[in-house]
């Protein structure tokens, strides 16, 4: 009876420890719980602060720019940047659809290929899947040159003035079938075998079951596609003339400051009574016109995109 009465104590003097070592544990939690959440607040904060700078400064007069700085609320508020650039709204209402059109195709298509790349080089049963990685890998470490490539769009392809100078370059980005295939390396390969020993075929195989699995891999990638895209400049530039009716938006833009820099410049040389142009906040203004829609399209590939991210860390 004893024994019994001195078992029992023992057992709640150990429970009672478990349970106190519980609520230190559980204490000591919620402290690393508040503390990450006080940390990420403080760092995504940080991370907007830049962008309402810019938003606030695309809506303050330049003169208030120049006497105080950037700050992040207007001093001064004016709209004169936005008029500037939306002088002729057309133009610009027809760069964005150019942009936007090229964006949307561009990454469907690209992303399909990408993707079918990407899945034929993971396969194992592939043979030449080595040889055809160390060419795509080569071509991120030596080009052809500027002078060969536009040789090749305009005078081989015939493209000059030609969406297409912009669209194709982009289709089969190397480092993004490279990541794909990373990705991809996570499915395995089991699932083909059994698909195959079903028969099923491998377009069937590819479109059927490596598609819906990699959805995280796909947004990712498409993310990265699309903000190719959506801030190219530098082909419509070398490839897209004046001829062309409306150029993609981020050429706009820059050929839109650059015009105003030379008005400004050419009428101090002249000594013509300065023009009020709005320099800094207009430079402003077309970060927030080109960047705008782009974040508001983040949020929902975010939670592909976080996944995606994983798996490529894991694999890669």
């Amino acid at each position: 009876m004893q024994n019994s009465t001195n078992a029992d104590l023992i057992t709640g003097i150990n429970m009672r420890k478990s349970q106190g070592s519980q609520k230190v544990i559980d204490k000591s939690q919620r402290f690393i719980q508040v503390v990450g959440v006080l940390f990420t607040g403080i760092i995504s904060i940080l991370c907007i602060l830049p962008f309402i700078l810019i938003i606030s400064a695309s809506f303050t007069e330049e003169r208030s720019i120049t006497l105080h700085g950037f700050s992040l609320f207007p001093r001064s508020f004016s709209l004169d940047a936005y008029n500037l650039i939306f002088r002729n709204p057309k133009q610009i209402l027809g760069s964005y659809a150019v942009t936007i059109g090229m964006t949307v195709i561009g990454t469907t298509i690209g992303l399909f290929i990408i993707s079918m790349t990407g899945y034929a080089l993971q396969r194992p049963d592939f043979p030449l899947r080595n040889v055809i990685s160390f060419y795509i890998y080569f071509t991120t470490l030596f080009s052809g040159g500027l002078i060969p490539f536009y040789m090749m769009i305009t005078q081989t392809l015939k493209l000059k003035d030609n969406y297409l100078a912009v669209l194709l370059p982009l289709l089969m980005t190397p480092w993004l079938i490279i990541l794909m295939k990373n990705f991809l390396k996570s499915i395995p390969h089991s699932i083909t075998e059994s698909a195959t020993i079903d028969g099923a075929g491998d377009f069937y195989i590819f479109l059927k079951i490596i598609l819906p699995t990699a959805k995280p891999a796909l947004a990712t990638v498409g993310l990265f596609l699309a903000l190719s895209y959506w801030n190219e400049w530098y082909n419509s530039m070398l490839f897209l003339s004046s001829k062309v009716a409306y150029r993609p938006l981020q050429l706009f833009l820059y050929n839109t400051i650059n015009e105003a820099r030379y008005i400004r410049d050419s009428a101090a040389a002249s000594n013509i009574p300065a023009i009020d142009i709005p320099m800094e906040s207009m430079k402003m203004a077309t970060a927030v016109i080109a960047t705008g829609p782009i974040i508001f399209a983040y949020p929902f590939v975010q939670k592909y995109f976080i996944q995606g991210i994983t798996v490529g860390a894991v694999k890669g």
